[in-house]
């Protein structure tokens, strides 16, 4: 059974088969978020604290942070974002960017084992990150494109996920520290998007045995209630043996399909999560998860 065990300066989660889905936050990211690109660069970090502690309550067992903004130091900003996340959370951190001096800033100030998110199949790049993963004894998202671009034929997704992970392995980073993104696109411009992602997910789980994560919201773009459609697309993902999302844990629809799909898959034991999230749907949120009631105003 595979595990990628990440870790903070005082609790490790497990993405893992047969282990319950990892839900991973999503929201600080300035990408498409005006205002809280604004605040960073400014060095306004009140959104990206209360962002944390809101992912974290609502369910989230690692954050995503990223803090590409366009213009700005990255490096610095990351790095400063990372520091805060984890004053305030006691999760561990997905590091997220494209830049090389940004990943080395927030893994020089990092405490535990993060997830580097991420690495593509271009060979350039696999020469710059893995090294960098390697030192740091980080485990990476692998992205299933290369310089070819992101290809329609799920049999080549699949080939540069193999090529990443025979070329992590290399630098000594085991399979069980690559998790791959097998690229969810659109929906409502490919109508094969969800079977193409289900089944690749089965062969990476089967064939290479590692992990699995995707940008969930990504498969509902430009839809209608499209939290409804992540959900569902999260349900059967879960089925097919993906063992893990950056997703938004806000979204109550979103949340309660994988609760249920964790319940129906076997990896919640005796239902014990679910009923104590669901026993009293009018507790606050962390009494629900077990947490202190809320001192009410």
């Amino acid at each position: 059974m595979t595990e990628t065990v990440l870790s903070s300066a005082s609790r490790e989660v497990a993405i893992g088969f047969g282990r319950p889905f990892v839900m991973i936050g999503e929201r600080i990211n300035p990408t498409g978020r005006k205002l809280l690109a604004e605040e960073m660069k400014n060095g306004d970090f009140s959104r990206v604290e209360a962002d944390a502690i809101a992912q974290v309550e609502a369910g989230a067992q690692m954050l995503d942070v990223n803090a590409g903004i366009p213009l700005a130091d990255e490096p610095a900003l990351l790095a400063r974002a990372i520091t805060l996340v984890q004053s305030v959370t006691d999760v561990p951190i997905s590091i997220d960017s494209s830049i090389i001096e940004a990943l080395e800033a927030g893994l020089a100030v990092y405490e535990g084992k993060p997830l580097v998110n991420s690495v593509t199949g271009e060979d350039e790049v696999l020469e710059r990150v893995l090294p960098l993963v390697a030192r740091h004894g980080a485990a990476v998202v692998a992205i299933s494109n290369d310089d070819t671009g992101i290809s329609e034929d799920p049999d080549v997704r699949f080939e540069v996920a193999a090529k990443i992970v025979h070329r992590a392995a290399d630098h000594g980073i085991a399979a069980s520290d690559v998790v791959v993104d097998p690229l969810v696109m659109p929906i409502g411009a490919m109508g094969t998007a969800g079977q193409q992602v289900f089944a690749l997910v089965r062969r990476l789980r089967e064939e290479l045995k590692v992990n699995t994560t995707c940008g969930a919201s990504n498969v509902s773009f430009g839809l209608p209630n499209r939290h409804a459609v992540t959900g569902t697309f999260l349900s059967m993902a879960i089925a097919h043996g993906m063992t893990s999302a950056i997703m938004n844990p806000l979204h109550a629809e979103v949340m309660t399909a994988v609760l249920a799909a964790d319940v129906l898959a076997g990896h919640d034991a005796d239902c014990a999560r679910w009923i104590r999230i669901n026993r009293d749907p009018d507790a606050p949120v962390r009494e629900r998860r077990g947490g202190r009631r809320r001192p009410q105003a």
